[in-house]
């Protein structure tokens, strides 16, 4: 259950950082209220995991759920750059979250 709460909450910080973007310096009151809501979801959900999964190991596939998927909605919906190096180096980060996951 708490590998499940993980990813969850990894995805929320997708959504957060996403949100803090789209609320230009919390100016617009929809994206910040966004923001405001998956980051205490996501924390909650992180702290809620490292109950059974080492700190390092959580926090590290936590972060790397959400890098990743920031930067992959950047390239998917914001029009960012979507070059060989960019997404070699996001495969990466995949390979690393998986390899912590499967030497937990």
């Amino acid at each position: 259950m708490a590998w499940i709460v993980l990813v969850i909450s990894g995805l929320l910080e997708t959504a957060w950082a996403i949100a803090l973007d789209r609320s230009a310096g919390f100016s617009r009151p929809v994206p910040s209220a966004v923001f405001a809501v998956t980051l205490v979801l996501s924390m909650a959900g992180l702290a809620y995991a490292l109950r059974d999964i080492p700190v390092g190991t959580g926090y590290a596939v936590w972060v790397g759920i959400g890098a990743v998927g920031t930067a992959v909605v950047g390239m998917v919906a914001l029009n960012e750059s979507a070059s060989l190096p960019r997404i070699i180096c996001l495969l990466l980060v995949v390979a690393g979250v998986v390899g912590l996951k499967i030497y937990h």
